[in-house]
């Protein structure tokens, strides 16, 4: 059985529900070469895009059916990254909307990935690219100040066991330009036995290249605290690690996989100090909607 769960987030843009296929089979030598049973981890992509992929579709239809547009492929880009993030932002009154329909799916997730363990509260990691991790420090801040926003019904899918963050090509700091104070999750959280907590790290990995992936600590005292490293690495090839595109460049990058698998690695060590509860969970999976989406 499986000691500790990677719940891996997706950001903005086309994505296909094998997005994390490349990263999780590196991941995984990487493990078994530094002496890692495959068994001992368990995997669970997040998959989110399906929420908006309907609309995006239709959007660009409906703009595009009778207009003469220019640049389509980078319109396409446009519509589908940017559209991403202006219909994730959050406002008041409007429980049941994008932002709430994303965090259903992401509990959907981490339930399922509970569910690998054993139906046990077991240790996990979140690795979050782009808007993931906006993503992500969204639902674990709800968590950790309960309202109507909260979903978690086990101490795993409320974030208690959360003992690794790799957030990467993240933009969390545009994300606080509505925001009057800036404040961090609580990480690591106080829910961890000490050994575990010893060993939980936050790293953000950033390439100075990729203008959509930015450093944390200096958002705040509350980041520096929280966010145990900003680490600069250069990702991509010969045609990409110089220029934005190399936002999307991080998933199997030496650069980014082999410090990955080597937290990994520590926190798999001290995983079964954590004794966890087994209990049920207390009503089925909800069903999240799946719709393909074909890259522009």
């Amino acid at each position: 059985m499986a000691v500790l769960g990677i719940l891996i987030v997706h950001g903005m843009g086309a994505q296909r529900p094998t997005f994390a296929d490349g990263l999780i089979n590196d991941l995984d030598g990487l493990l078994r070469k530094a002496g890692v049973d495959s068994n001992a981890v368990a995997w669970q992509p997040a998959y989110w895009a399906s929420v908006l992929n309907a609309r995006e579709e239709a959007l660009w239809n409906d703009l595009s059916k009778n207009n003469d547009l220019d640049q389509g492929k980078l319109r396409r880009f446009v519509l589908n990254a940017l559209g991403d993030a202006v219909a994730y932002r959050r406002t008041d009154g409007d429980e049941g909307g994008v932002y709430d329909k994303i965090h259903d799916v992401v509990n959907h997730h981490l339930r399922a990935l509970r569910e690998q363990l054993g139906g046990a509260d077991r240790p996990i990691v979140v690795i979050a690219h782009s808007l993931g991790a906006v993503i992500m420090s969204d639902y674990i801040w709800n968590e950790q100040h309960p309202g109507s926003r909260a979903r978690g019904s086990h101490p795993l899918d409320k974030m208690e066991t959360l003992c690794g963050m790799v957030t990467f090509g993240c933009n969390i700091p545009l994300f606080t330009l509505a925001l009057d104070t800036v404040r961090a999750i609580e990480f690591p959280p106080t829910s961890l036995p000490d050994p575990i907590k010893a060993a939980a790290r936050w790293y953000n990995y950033y390439d100075p290249d990729d203008i959509l992936g930015w450093p944390l600590k200096p958002l705040s005292p509350s980041y520096d605290l929280a966010v145990s490293q900003d680490i600069a690495i250069n990702v991509g090839g010969f045609f990409t690690s110089w220029n934005p595109a190399s936002h999307g460049e991080y998933w199997t990058d030496n650069s980014f996989t082999h410090p990955v698998a080597e937290l990994i690695t520590k926190l798999v060590a001290v995983a079964p100090t954590l004794q966890p509860a087994v209990v049920a969970p207390a009503a089925p999976f909800p069903k999240a909607k799946r719709k393909r989406k074909t890259k522009s």
